[in-house]
């Protein structure tokens, strides 16, 4: 039996070493996954001096060392939080990120103040499902539909629809251009996060640049290939007066002001994260 106060304090060690941003935290959080136990409950684990099975150690210490090598935590887990979700993610699906969390609101909001007893999403490029079940899940009197076209991302989508048992959302495989003509000048909000980065334009992070699919990463040469065929796609379902909603990089807000005026948006209005950076741009047909 070894001491959790020492399995901890040698994870820490490891992941410090390995550079990984939140050592504590994620030292913490592969403890809990192993011993069914919250992040909370191993800190007063530590601190009342429970001690670890030889079997659990061998199994954190294996956990650790893949972290170490900077796999994703949440791969190592295989669940991702987003808000009141708890979404399963894995190899072909990128992580949602606490970010996002906030671009949404602004979604839910814009559909909180539709005056209708049942406001219409649409999600372009669901991913994980976490923009589209966080609308689902939050205004629970709408109705969302979500596109994913990733042969590898969708499994992953249907899984989290599925374990939500949000019966007002709807997914459908189906590339951008395409989607969901039956709903062409009915919807009230759209929604997405595409991919973004240029081509040329490698993350620094292992975990992103190793892990995160590449299909939910590029964006062409200038980054904005998707972002044009969400504009044109929104154009198409939004009624009059409906509210696009794009995630960004936080570089790349004046080009999409450009781009959405260009198309003939209205009402164009950038937002920022926590940290104050550029991550979100609004519009209204």
């Amino acid at each position: 039996m070894l001491s959790l106060d020492v399995l901890r304090r040698e994870s820490v060690d490891a992941l410090v070493s390995a550079g990984v941003d939140s050592p504590e935290v994620d030292a913490e959080l592969l403890i809990g996954h192993v011993l069914g136990r919250s992040r909370g409950q191993v800190q007063v684990g530590v601190v009342t001096g429970s001690v670890v099975s030889d079997a659990d150690a061998e199994r954190i210490r294996s956990l650790v060392a893949r972290r170490a090598a900077r796999e994703p935590l949440q791969h190592i887990t295989g669940r991702a939080p987003f808000r009141n979700l708890e979404l399963a993610v894995g190899p072909g699906v990128f992580v949602p990120r606490p970010e996002t969390e906030q671009v949404v609101q602004l979604a839910i909001d814009a559909m909180w103040a539709v005056p209708s007893e049942h406001p219409i999403a649409v999600d372009l490029g669901s991913g994980s499902g976490a923009i589209a079940l966080a609308m689902a899940t939050e205004v629970p009197h709408s109705v969302v539909y979500a596109a994913e076209n990733s042969p590898e991302a969708f499994p992953w989508t249907l899984r989290n629809f599925e374990e939500s048992g949000a019966t007002n959302a709807h997914l459908v495989f189906v590339d951008l251009a395409e989607a969901f003509d039956e709903l062409n000048g009915r919807v009230d909000v759209v929604i997405s996060n595409p991919p973004y980065i240029p081509r040329a334009a490698v993350p620094r992070d292992p975990e992103v640049r190793l892990f995160d699919p590449e299909h939910a990463l590029y964006g062409g040469e200038d980054g904005l290939d998707a972002v044009r065929q969400v504009s044109q796609t929104a154009l198409r379902l939004l009624h009059p007066g409906g509210t696009l909603v794009i995630e960004h990089g936080e570089l790349q807000a004046a080009e999409i002001a450009a781009l959405l005026r260009t198309d003939g948006w209205n009402a164009i209005s950038g937002h920022r994260d926590l940290l104050g950076r550029d991550r979100a741009t609004t519009a209204i047909r």
